[in-house]
């Protein structure tokens, strides 16, 4: 099991900066892929960046160059830093953890999700 807990959206202009946080239950050492969706009104949820335990990345090109993704592991948070926001980032940011080890050492490919956070980004 993962609590996940996500902080950090608002509303913004554009061109303005916001960064989201999402601090899970557990140590994220024990857990595969962390990272962010995003969901606007009447659209599909959309995968926006990732995060391996080995702090490989994935931003997907609609955010590339102006997001980034990383990660604390001593506070066990992954951070999505927002830089030149435009009207069309506007959604609900859900954070979500995946691939986790029990202390048994089984492996679980379980998705967990956070509450979600809203964007808005004004024009």
């Amino acid at each position: 099991q993962v609590q996940l807990v996500e902080a950090g959206g608002g509303l913004v202009q554009a061109g303005g900066s916001l960064r989201l946080s999402c601090a899970a239950s557990r140590s994220i050492l024990s857990i595969d892929n962390m990272g962010w969706y995003r969901q606007a009104p009447g659209l599909q949820r959309e995968l926006v960046a990732d995060i391996t335990s080995r702090s490989s990345t994935y931003v997907s090109d609609s955010v590339k160059g102006r997001f980034t993704i990383s990660r604390d592991n001593a506070k066990n948070t992954v951070y999505l830093e927002m830089n030149s926001l435009k009207p069309e980032d506007t959604a609900v940011y859900y954070c979500y953890a995946s691939g986790t080890y029990s202390p048994d050492g089984s492996y679980s490919e379980q998705y967990y999700w956070g509450q979600g956070t809203q964007v808005t980004v004004s024009s």
